[in-house]
This record gives C-alpha cells, structure tokens and sequence, in this order.
C-alpha cells in the first residue's frame, strides 16, 4: 500500500487580491492532513472510498427552469479531477495503466464533520496526484505535484488562485503569486499536458519564507462553515462596475503584502503585525463595496479579542465564517486569550505550521 499525504492552509494576509496576477499573499500550511491510500486491485474493479465524504450534501441552483448541481463543494470531483490529468500525464510517459483501490481520509474537518476552512478540496486534490504519482513510480518532485494539482483542481473549481494548492504541496510559510489563468487555458487546448508541465508558467511566483523566531502563528474557528468559490464568484461579477475602487484594492493589498514579506526577510514581527492590521481593513473595505460578509460578527468578536491581548488579528482566506488567525509575539498571554475565545464562542484550535521536506 502506497500513502501519500498534504496539509491544509490558512490565508495570512493577501485574500481576493491574490485571485490576479502580479498580487501576492502569504500563507501557511498547516498539521492537519488529507491521506490517499491506494493499493492495487487484484481484479477488473477498483474503488474510490472516503471515510468522510460519503454523506455528503450537493448544492444547487436554478439556470431558467433548469436544476444545476454546483460540483465544486464536492470532493470527490476533485479526486477524480486529478485521477485524470495524472494518468493523462503518466500515458504520456508511456506507463501502463492499471486498476486500484483508492480510500481519503482527512483531519481538515471537526469531528462532526464541519469544515475549518483549511483547503480541503486543494489538500484532497494534492495528496491523490502525489499518491498517484507515487503508485506509477513516477520520481516525485514539488512543481510537477504543483503544477498536475493546480490543472486538476481548476478545471473543477474554475476560480480561485490556487494558493492553497501552492501551501499544500510546499508547506511551511509562504509567498504566493498566481498565474495566467487565460494563458494556461490556451496551452492546454494546443499542447500535451506533459508540455505544458514543463514549461514556465507566466507570473507565478512561489518562495518560502522563514517566520521571526518569537513569532507565533494562532487560530480561532468561528463554528461556521463558508464557501469561498461562491463568494469568489460574488466578487468576480462585481469587477467590472467596480473598476477604479478594484484596482485600487488590489494595488493598496499589494503594497501591503509586499512589506509584510519584507518584514519576514528582515526578521521584524512588529512589520508583520502591521501589515496584518492593515490589510483586515483594506479586506473591510472590499466587503463594503462588493456588499458581501467577509467579516462576520462572530470574527470581528475573534480579532477584538485578540488585539485586546496584544496580538494583530484578521480573517483568514474568503471570510464569512472559517478562521481568524492572530499573530503574536512572546508578550503575548496565549492561554488568557484562548479562554476568552472560548467564553465567546469562539473555538482555539492548537494547529502548528507545517514543513514538507521535498525538492523544490
């Protein structure tokens, strides 16, 4: 039996910006996990089993009298989705293909099954590619994993950046930049798959930072689940009528992120920290004008605690519910401040950064 596996993420700084080129984040992997067993079949029938996926619910919505399903909460569309340019990819260096036993399990969930918000489909999606790679012997290497998961999961999801894709394979902290989504539509109609795997991927940029050594990483869980494809679709409608307040955004989110990976190169928790509260106000703003929930009550209850505390909170990835995360140094009180989450209903979940050791 071969076991692959890939951590969650959280969304530091640099959320909705990070959806165009030339825009970056930061982000963190995290020691929650996503693994893909798979053992060879010993008959014609294989099977994909996840312990935790088999309840789940499908979402839909009205297009004129027609019911359409939204596949992109489904996970199982994401591990079929990257089955699928996988053993295209491995056809392509003339591997055999063969029958197989496949079973998920995955800790990026509570215990009763509500998402964190920590990338699940990003993590299911990087763990079956390295998994499927793995069975094929085919010599595993971070942008080859990178590059097969991030096609596999965009041809579901159709939106985001695949920043949790980049964190995932990665791990550690990171700096972020997505690619051209157009260009690479282009590629893959003219090329093989193989091709476009090799080749330079225009504006993507992903490097590995070293966080300030008192520098700590916490997470407060709202108890409510989100969905950020839809509030990217919400958000991407509204681009156009927004034009002059959108590039605005994005240069204001870009000017900030870009100090705040400064402040990791430069070893300054003080630079990071303000570049956290800065950039929750500039996300405020866009929430303001796109007229959507980034920052839920329950959230903005997250971040005024923390800060009363000293340490420099904002929501975490899409908003609306998921994670806040809070960045603190050693003056900071961690177990005063996780006892006042609680009392506000707010969940502290003990997660440390994770690092992958694998050539980049």
């Amino acid at each position: 039996m071969i076991t692959e596996k890939a951590p969650g993420k959280l969304y530091i700084a640099g959320e909705y910006a990070v959806l165009e080129q030339d825009c970056p984040a930061v982000l963190v992997a995290v020691n929650q996990f996503v693994r893909v067993s798979i053992t060879k079949s010993n008959t014609s029938t294989g099977l994909i089993h996840s312990k935790q996926y088999s309840q789940d619910s499908i979402h839909w919505v009205r297009q004129g009298s027609k019911m359409v399903i939204d596949n992109r909460d489904n996970p199982f569309e994401y591990i079929l989705s990257a089955i699928s340019f996988t053993e295209q990819y491995c056809i392509e260096q003339n591997i055999k293909m063969k029958v197989y036993y496949l079973h998920v399990n995955s800790d990026l969930d509570s215990a009763d099954g509500k998402k964190y918000g920590l990338g699940s489909s990003a993590a299911v999606t990087v763990a079956t590619v390295k998994a499927i790679l793995h069975f094929y012997g085919v010599p595993l290497n971070n942008e080859l994993i990178y590059k097969l998961s991030a096609i596999s999961h965009y041809s579901v999801q159709g939106n985001g950046s695949a920043g949790d894709i980049a964190a995932s394979v990665y791990g550690g902290w990171l700096a972020y930049q997505t690619f051209d989504k157009t260009w690479l539509k282009q590629e893959l109609k003219s090329k093989t798959l193989s091709d476009v795997v090799n080749e330079a991927w225009p504006g993507l940029k992903i490097e590995l930072l070293t966080p300030p050594k008192d520098m700590k990483l916490m997470i407060g869980w709202s108890q409510k689940p989100a969905s950020t494809s839809r509030l990217v679709d919400e958000t991407n409608a509204n681009k156009a009528a927004l034009n002059i307040e959108y590039k605005n955004f994005l240069a204001a989110s870009r000017a900030c992120v870009l100090k705040m990976i400064a402040g990791f190169e430069s070893n300054n928790i003080s630079i990071i920290k303000k570049q956290i509260r800065i950039n929750r106000k500039i996300l405020q703003h866009f929430a303001q004008i796109n007229q959507i929930a980034i920052e839920i009550p329950r959230l903005t209850q997250l971040i005024k605690i923390a800060e009363n505390f000293g340490g420099a909170a904002k929501t975490s990835g899409a908003g609306n519910g998921d994670c806040g995360i809070v960045i603190t140094d050693s003056h900071t009180d961690v177990m005063a401040l996780e006892s006042e989450w609680r009392h506000n209903g707010i969940m502290p979940l003990n997660f440390k950064v994770h690092q992958i050791n694998l050539t980049h």
